[in-house]
């Protein structure tokens, strides 16, 4: 019988990088190989992946891909390493987990705490977050709304912004709350007009502050966190703290999701008055449907998912 090929389509900065290669792709196609699968690695190039999807009968995975197809499935870091999206709609916001059901009581409360617990040792022990973080503890006011930017330019095209940057900050300003609001520029904003209005608006409320001090500090920090889909979001959950949505997030279900400015009163204290089940939560998106190279079954977890698709893996001819 003809083995059904698996196509990796991974970005050519990846593929040159043993290293890179390593963290995920590579012991993936080394553990399928081992089993007697046809695995092929490949640059991702955007404009020929639909012919090479027409082209044969296999399976691919298109890296930081959005393509919804029968044979395809879209991988890209699910936020917190080593974490996997591995979607048949997309990564991160476009991933289908959006559209599941959660369910806090069907997850085992011992497991989520240990899981959350690794996590927390790891990250905020560690004071890491996927981008570089200050190492000094620099002053935040405690009790305050910290709002965490995102750079537009850095947006994947067509991804749903219910509030822009400045009406999110706009409508924060807007609120009769005495709490400092302490806003964090995203590393990746190089935009000085962006930079100038936040000034603007710093000299205008006195409770707004442009603050650089590491993510975690300002997450031990504030009352409530305030963005539009940014993986701080998830971040603020192992600080336990709640977290209000303006944009379209994989992650909704435990948050408030504020889709106008006349909303974000009711959205802010709808947050701050949840009882949250941040530890199931996080047991639920990282180990319920994300994959992950550290765990001996990835393989049998990307098959899962490959057939949780609707392909036969069976036709992959797999020991």
């Amino acid at each position: 019988m003809t083995r059904a090929p698996i196509t990796f389509h991974v970005a050519g900065s990846v593929l040159r990088d043993r290293w890179r290669l390593g963290q995920f792709y590579g012991p993936l196609a080394d553990g399928l190989r081992a089993r007697g699968g046809d695995v092929r690695l490949v640059m991702h190039e955007r404009d020929k992946v639909a012919a090479q999807i027409a082209a044969d009968d296999g399976f691919h995975v298109l890296d930081h891909g959005q393509t919804r197809h029968p044979r395809v499935l879209n991988s890209g870091i699910a936020y917190i390493l080593p974490f996997r999206n591995m979607d048949p709609w997309g990564i991160r916001a476009f991933s289908s987990i959006a559209a599941k059901h959660f369910d806090p009581a069907r997850i085992p409360a011992a497991a989520a705490a240990s899981f959350a617990a690794r996590l927390r040792d790891r990250l905020i022990g560690g004071r890491s977050s996927r981008y570089v973080q200050p190492a000094d503890v620099l002053p935040v006011p405690s009790g305050c709304v910290a709002v965490f930017l995102q750079t537009e330019s850095h947006r994947l095209v067509g991804e749903t912004c219910y509030l822009s940057l400045r009406r999110m900050v706009t409508a924060l300003m807007a609120r009769d709350d005495p709490r400092p609001i302490c806003i964090k520029p995203h590393p990746r904003d190089f935009d000085s007009d962006t930079h100038e209005w936040l000034h603007a608006q710093s000299l205008a409320d006195p409770r707004v502050q442009i603050v650089a001090a590491n993510i975690h500090d300002i997450l031990s920090a504030c009352d409530v966190v305030v963005t539009i889909n940014s993986a701080v979001g998830i971040e603020a959950m192992l600080h336990g703290k709640p977290v209000v949505l303006c944009g379209h997030a994989d992650f909704h279900h435990c948050a408030v999701t504020v889709k106008t400015i006349d909303t974000m009163e009711e959205g802010v204290a709808q947050a701050l008055a949840g009882d949250w089940p941040h530890e199931a939560y996080l047991y639920w998106y990282f180990v319920r449907h994300c994959l992950s190279p550290l765990r001996k079954t990835l393989v049998q977890d990307f098959l899962g998912k490959v057939g949780g698709a609707g392909f036969d893996v069976a036709q992959f001819g797999l020991k």
